[in-house]
């Protein structure tokens, strides 16, 4: 192998970054390689998207690309023993309203894969699972997909097993909070600035940094006076509520064997889920409210960004948001939620990932935006980031993750955040992500 005598920077220890080290130091075992976060890896509480109790693992897509991606990833949770741990195989029960069902499936075929999965009648699927989901909103359902090879991660755990790994092959881990990139004198990002003053350098800087990405690039277009360095329209900060009650040992006994329960009721409203619980008997639901939190960050700039406190507040959940969150149990089994969270991430208007070059700048380069979607790619996602890198990545997967392509009005994209998050505050409450 010929030596590689560049070093990469990489922003964000969530699954962009953390699989892009992986996959880096694999691959150049003495490169060097530093991943920075604001958190450690090990921290009890983190900011990241991709640190939680648990994340849905599917490939149940109607985008074959996806399909494809999610398939790859999937096999890699299935067999590696780095992976497979963390991965529990309980099957997904979604409750669709147009022709996704068939979609999937026929992505399956299209892509030669077989997989224990099948479009149900809606009376069929009200006996399954010993009638868990029999009082469910069935209202307008055409059927429910329900796929035995889906399931969910115990996603913080797999986060820091992946992080060690990575770790232990010889990649830094620097706690440190990013004030800004840095350019060099022909305009070429040279690394970046801790909010402490320290320089960390770089021949290549990858920012993984999901929400915080627009305001970063924001700082950084002001510091630098290189405007084409802000975002614009290509990313937003989101946030959503998940609630999570504990179960008591008969209700454990009967979710136990649950699959993860998706409700999706129209092209303009993000789908409600379930998972089923976590070995400490933590069952988990997501809202239908997915918010921007639109801040004046300079005189006359405005861009939705988490606020500045140092978690981002993601335990403080106002009264009308749990009432969204209560929505989203009910309509799955009547039960009341004990706790809130909020949960946030980068979006684009269609939900693809940016995994791009940045084009003002040579040597930076983003890979994020998981658009709440992103945590089932983590184990092949680092692949795809190198061979960007490179000038490795198919046409195909360029044009669909560029930095700079057309982007679809976002209408028709379920998960976009529509509403500000001040119009679901209680009055006493000044979080706003």
């Amino acid at each position: 192998m010929a030596p590689n005598n560049n070093s990469y920077l990489i922003v964000g220890a969530g699954v962009f970054g953390v699989s892009t080290a992986l996959q880096l130091i694999k691959k150049y075992p003495n490169a060097s390689v530093t991943i920075v976060d604001r958190d450690a890896f090990d921290a009890d509480s983190r900011v990241a998207a991709s640190w939680d109790w648990n994340k849905v693992v599917r490939a149940d897509y109607d985008d074959i690309i996806y399909c494809q991606l999610a398939l790859e990833a999937q096999d890699v949770f299935n067999s590696d023993p780095l992976w497979k741990p963390h991965f529990h195989e309980t099957g997904i029960f979604w409750m669709a309203r147009d022709d996704y069902a068939e979609e999937v499936i026929r992505n399956y075929k299209t892509l030669g894969r077989k997989a224990d999965l099948a479009s149900v009648s809606v009376n069929e699927a009200r006996k399954m699972h010993g009638g868990l989901f029999q009082n469910a909103d069935y209202s307008g359902v055409r059927n429910v997909l329900v796929n035995k090879t889906s399931g969910w991660v115990a996603a913080g755990d797999c986060l820091r097993s992946v992080t060690k790994a990575a770790i232990a092959l010889g990649v830094k881990y620097v706690v440190a909070e990013i004030a800004t990139l840095t350019l060099g004198q022909n305009g070429e990002c040279t690394g970046v600035i801790t909010k402490s003053g320290e320089s960390l350098s770089a021949s290549h800087t990858i920012l993984c940094t999901g929400a915080y990405t627009p305001k970063l690039l924001e700082l950084s277009a002001s510091e630098t006076g290189v405007s084409e360095l802000r975002a614009g329209h290509r990313i937003v900060a989101g946030g959503i509520t998940t609630g999570m009650t504990t179960l008591n040992d008969s209700d454990f006994a009967r979710h136990e064997k649950m699959p993860v329960g998706v409700q999706w009721y129209s092209t303009y409203a993000p789908f409600i889920g379930s998972l089923p619980p976590t070995p400490d008997r933590e069952l988990k639901w997501w809202g239908q409210t997915i918010f921007r939190n639109t801040t004046e960050i300079a005189p006359g700039r405005l861009i939705s960004m988490p606020p500045p406190q140092e978690d981002y507040n993601q335990w403080i959940v106002s009264e009308k948001l749990k009432h969204d969150i209560r929505h989203a149990s009910h309509v799955f089994y009547g039960e009341p939620s004990k706790n809130w969270k909020l949960d946030k991430d980068a979006f684009t208007t269609s939900s693809d990932f940016i995994i791009s070059p940045h084009a003002a700048a040579k040597g930076l380069y983003l890979a994020t935006c998981g658009s709440f979607h992103g945590y089932k790619f983590f184990p092949v996602l680092g692949k795809y980031v190198v061979q960007m890198l490179e000038g490795d990545l198919s046409p195909e997967l360029q044009t669909k993750w560029a930095w700079d392509r057309q982007r679809p009005d976002p209408a028709r994209n379920p998960d976009w955040p529509r509403v500000e998050m001040r119009n679901y505050l209680d009055d006493k409450i000044t979080a706003k992500l």
